[in-house]
């Protein structure tokens, strides 16, 4: 076993995008990272590559949260090499793109991938880490979405999937209070491969509608991370980070 550094976190989902800035960014506050990803190897090493570059530790470790049996191993893997966990960010995500009104373009095997990678992954990756967080206290923070809090998103499964993630993160505090804080951040639309996809004139759109007229930028979400993990008297909370649509 190597020798433990002062904080460790696991990122599921660390390889690209949002996943890819937090765990850039946990690293630049001295937190050596665990980058999952399920698909995205060569971007996960990437990032792993940019962590080190800091100076900081980081282990990329393949598994697809919403198989139990490889959420219990990457825990594992993360405890063999840095013998800690302080926080786990769960920020995996799935979805597809289909009109709300349109109820047959949805099928079962979509409500049951993006329900167990959104929100059964979120359950299975803090109930194997949080037995190796209590004893030091430790902080959970999941990635929910504005979709999971308004009718709007990519689809109807993933708007639900997010608003059980948000219940969960509310159960998820209670259930492991004190020693383990337990909040989530629900961004709006991100500049990214999957915001993206809503084309030109769905950004546009949104930027028209929010109240600040701009859209949330990752490194606005990894600052309010950064406020997360460095506070000892929040817990249960979602926290939007949506430049004012929601209001």
């Amino acid at each position: 076993m190597s020798a433990s550094s002062e904080r460790v976190a696991i990122v599921t989902g660390g390889g690209t995008g949002l996943g890819r800035a937090m765990a850039i960014a946990l690293a630049s506050d001295g937190t050596d990272v665990v980058v999952n990803f399920s698909r995205s190897e060569r971007e996960a090493a990437e990032t792993a590559g940019v962590i080190q570059d800091m100076g900081r530790r980081a282990k990329v470790v393949r598994a697809d949260v919403a198989v139990e049996a490889q959420v219990a191993a990457m825990v594992r893997e993360a405890m063999n090499e840095f013998g800690r966990i302080d926080y786990l960010i769960i920020n995996a995500g799935t979805t597809v793109f289909c009109d709300l009104s349109d109820l047959d373009g949805v099928t079962e095997p979509d409500w049951d991938r993006i329900l167990g990678v959104n929100v059964k992954g979120a359950w299975f990756c803090a109930k194997h880490a949080a037995p190796h967080m209590k004893e030091r206290g430790g902080h959970i923070v999941t990635i929910s979405s504005t979709a999971g809090l308004m009718t709007m998103g990519s689809s109807i499964p993933y708007c639900v999937s997010k608003a059980g993630l948000l219940h969960l993160t509310r159960l998820l505090a209670r259930a492991l209070a004190p020693s383990i804080q337990v909040n989530s951040i629900a961004p709006g639309l991100l500049d990214t491969r999957w915001g993206r996809l809503h084309g030109e004139a769905g950004m546009a759109a949104y930027v028209e509608s929010s109240l600040l007229h701009r859209v949330p930028s990752l490194d606005d979400v990894c600052a309010q991370l950064l406020v997360l993990l460095r506070s000892r008297s929040t817990t249960g909370q979602t926290f939007v980070m949506d430049g004012g649509l929601t209001v």
